[in-house]
């Protein structure tokens, strides 16, 4: 039985890009949000997110995360060796023109905005903001939400501290000029224990998610965080200096039953 409660905020985070087949991606949607979730969930994956991605109608984004390595092998292996994926994954798998755009991210826990005043005591950090809540989950068939997600990428170069950029300076940027984004994720080194499912190797990346009533609300948040003196003067041209490519830019509309 998969969990009805909350579950621990994964410390293992996939974020998967799937490039389907022309006009397909509905169809994968379908089927994903009916047969995959309680399947997954039940041993030991917490399904956090699925998306459309908007500026590609053949492209589709999800997040599964693990509360540690091993727990992920021993859900992957149970999943994918499973009757649900023996009787589903082929009508899936023939949706995806590539399924291997993968990465292998964990949680960075940054600092808590306002601690306590006078309190004498640092802040607390937060954790990654992707949270499973099977309880909150809308049932199948439900409309997909108004929200919307934006997502950025950003590579560096290897063994350099990227993320120290987003979180010590463009994070608190954020917070001031609009909603704080609620998942800042850093690659996760660890080798990949199930290899059938590759992920992208040799990579050092940020991610920063944040959601939004409406696309016009992250469009007027953009706006502020480019005007903001410090952003403007500093934050984002030091960003530019040191990245190894161009961050990527996602941005995503949740399905009917995804919990981001």
């Amino acid at each position: 039985m998969p969990p009805t409660g909350p579950v621990a905020p994964p410390a293992v985070i996939e974020l998967r890009q799937y490039t389907l087949r022309p006009g397909r991606r509905d169809e994968l949607i379908e089927l994903f949000d009916r047969e995959f979730i309680e399947p997954q969930e039940a041993v030991g994956a917490a399904v956090l997110g699925q998306f459309r991605d908007l500026d590609d109608p053949d492209r589709f984004v999800w997040l599964r995360g693990f509360p540690d390595m091993a727990t992920r092998h021993r859900a992957l292996t149970d999943f994918y060796g499973g009757p649900v994926w023996a009787e589903h994954g082929p009508q899936a798998n023939d949706t995806m023109r590539d399924s291997d755009d993968v990465l292998l991210l964990r949680p960075e826990p940054h600092p808590e905005p306002h601690p306590e005043p006078h309190s004498g005591l640092p802040s607390e950090p937060v954790g990654s903001g992707f949270t499973a809540s099977p309880s909150a989950r809308p049932p199948v068939g439900a409309p997909a939400p108004d929200r919307f997600v934006a997502a950025t990428v950003w590579s560096f170069p290897p063994a350099y501290d990227g993320v120290a950029l987003i979180r010590d300076g463009l994070l608190p940027v954020l917070r001031d000029t609009g909603p704080a984004p609620f998942a800042l994720l850093a690659t996760e080194p660890a080798r990949n224990t199930f290899p059938r499912l590759p992920v992208r190797t040799g990579e050092n990346v940020a991610a920063l998610f944040t959601s939004y009533a409406d696309e016009a609300a992250h469009r007027r948040h953009l706006a502020q965080v480019r005007a903001h003196p410090a952003a403007r003067a500093e934050i984002l041209p030091g960003i530019e200096r040191v990245q190894a490519a161009a961050p990527q830019r996602l941005r995503l509309a949740p399905t009917g039953r995804s919990l981001s």
